[in-house]
């Protein structure tokens, strides 16, 4: 799914990704892009995925 490779692409990234950011790139609703973090990149491809959240700004993802 390229889809599904564009979202591990993004949070691979040193700076992570945005539920925004990905929701731009994808095309997808952010529930749709939460579900993808919980089940195909955590239960099938077992990546973890940590989150951080800086004040004032929205929450950063990256793949561990």
């Amino acid at each position: 799914n390229s889809k599904q490779a564009t979202v591990v692409q993004m949070l691979q990234r040193p700076e992570g990704a945005t539920i925004a950011q990905i929701c731009e790139a994808t095309g997808w609703q952010a529930h749709t892009v939460r579900g993808t973090f919980a089940g195909a990149l955590k239960k099938k491809l077992g990546l973890t995925i940590v989150s951080d959240k800086v004040k004032g700004e929205e929450r950063v993802y990256r793949a561990a």
